[in-house]
């Protein structure tokens, strides 16, 4: 099957990869002239395993091309709609510029028959209107909510653990759910769930989803809190309450928090939206998940401040991590980042480190310091903290080889993803989130 891909960014180049390695005759279109000139020579544009070979084995094939211009688009049977909805500036909601563009693109190119699936994080409504403007052509538009995690984008992708589809009812929405049953046949035949709905519930799942996933990392994040104050250990409480298996153990570890691109401004959009819709109240819980999320970067500040006896000017401070989570290189709302810049704040020698998002990290805040080398960054350091629970620093490093690196044996465990007994007793003054 023909299918264009309308934005590559982070889902939508993973998307259009993704789709012709599975055999479909695929075309990414982007307004960004760089972006599609490295994505049309095989390099990705940021850090995800597996992508750099599904591009390049794509475009080997033939399968895969990108394109600048939206008129390469034409002849497609499905149109993937990729594009991103960042925060509105100085507020909460989704910024649908990027969505409205797209569509304005791409409707004097669709034929009678075409298909528009929507995979943007849109606000619940906003596809009804899109709908109106796409069966006008003769074409009808699906949405079909994404659930990428970065670092398992690929993964997700080929092989989901459900597929949404939204529609409308009547007989041109049936038939485009049946053409989006063909797009996945690989995942279906493998048994992923495929649910169809209305066109507000498709839109609603993604963010009720993310408002959940944030929930419960706020919620475990709150019991730290009150396990400082109480001398309880956070983790031995997330595994007790893991058993239930109305809770499960997942998404339970106590930290520094939540980042990245979307999980941050989506719960954001779903409260402001809820907001639109006159219910708010609905979801008022969401501002406190916020702040708690962001109030446990404080608390990882303060943890260093206090094991350095307050005094944090000119001391040397080694922050192992910047992406927003491991085997990503996004550092948008990372919390990572977000603690190093407060501890250069308050006058630290800061040198930061991580496997891949250190160029990332370096342009957006010059003033911290780099290095790729996670030795280099150890040589010594007053004080370590680990805020992104990288393989590198929670499995391959021994508090024997950082201790005869270090200048003074203090550690952070901003992601309690280090086991404390061992870099106590190699002599370490250890700090966990939440932790006795």
């Amino acid at each position: 099957m023909r299918l264009s891909v309308i934005g590559c960014g982070y889902l939508g180049a993973v998307h259009a990869a993704a789709m012709a390695s599975i055999g479909h005759d695929v075309i990414g279109i982007d307004v960004d002239e760089q972006k599609v000139a490295a994505l049309a020579s095989g390099a990705a544009p940021f850090f995800e395993p597996r992508l750099p070979e599904l591009l390049s084995e794509g475009l080997r094939s033939g399968r895969l091309r990108f394109s600048g211009r939206m008129a390469d688009a034409a002849g497609a049977d499905v149109h993937f709609l990729a594009v991103g909805t960042p925060q509105t500036p100085g507020g909460h909601a989704a910024d649908l510029h990027y969505v409205d563009a797209a569509i304005d693109g791409l409707l004097p190119h669709l034929r009678v028959g075409d298909i528009v699936a929507g995979k943007s994080t849109v606000p619940v409504g906003t596809a009804a209107g899109v709908a109106e403007r796409i069966a006008a052509t003769g074409a009808t538009l699906v949405w079909n909510p994404e659930f990428l995690r970065e670092g398992w984008a690929v993964h997700d992708t080929l092989t989901p653990d459900r597929l949404v589809v939204g529609a409308e009812a009547g007989t041109a929405g049936e038939r485009a759910v049946g053409v989006l049953r063909e797009v996945y046949a690989p995942a279906l035949e493998a048994g992923t769930p495929f649910l169809v709905t209305d066109l507000a519930t498709a839109e609603l799942v993604k963010g009720a989803a993310n408002a959940f996933l944030a929930t419960k990392i706020s919620f475990i994040n709150a019991m730290a809190e009150i396990a400082e104050t109480s001398g309880a250990d956070v983790a031995l409480l997330a595994d007790a309450l893991g058993h239930d298996t109305r809770i499960g153990r997942r998404y339970l570890g106590a930290g520094i928090g939540f980042g990245g691109g979307c999980l941050p401004k989506d719960i954001r959009a779903f409260a402001a939206r809820a907001e639109e819709l006159g219910r708010g109240e609905a979801v008022g819980f969401l501002r406190e998940v916020d702040s708690i999320n962001l109030r446990r970067r404080d608390r990882a500040v303060q943890l260093v401040v206090d094991a350095l006896g307050g005094l944090v000017f000119g001391r040397r401070i080694a922050v192992l991590g910047a992406a927003f989570k491991p085997f990503s290189d996004d550092i948008r709302d990372s919390p990572a980042l977000d603690v190093a810049v407060r501890l250069r704040g308050l006058g630290a020698d800061v040198v930061v480190t991580d496997p891949a998002a250190v160029d990332n990290a370096a342009a957006a805040h010059p003033q911290l310091g780099y290095t790729h080398d996670r030795d280099e960054a150890l040589r010594e350091a007053d004080a370590v903290v680990v805020v992104t629970e990288w393989d590198e620093y929670r499995r391959d490093l021994s508090p024997e080889h950082a201790g005869a690196l270090v200048r003074g044996r203090i550690i952070v465990d901003g992601r309690n993803c280090l086991d404390s007994a061992s870099w106590r007793a190699a002599g370490w003054q250890y700090h966990g989130m939440g932790r006795r």
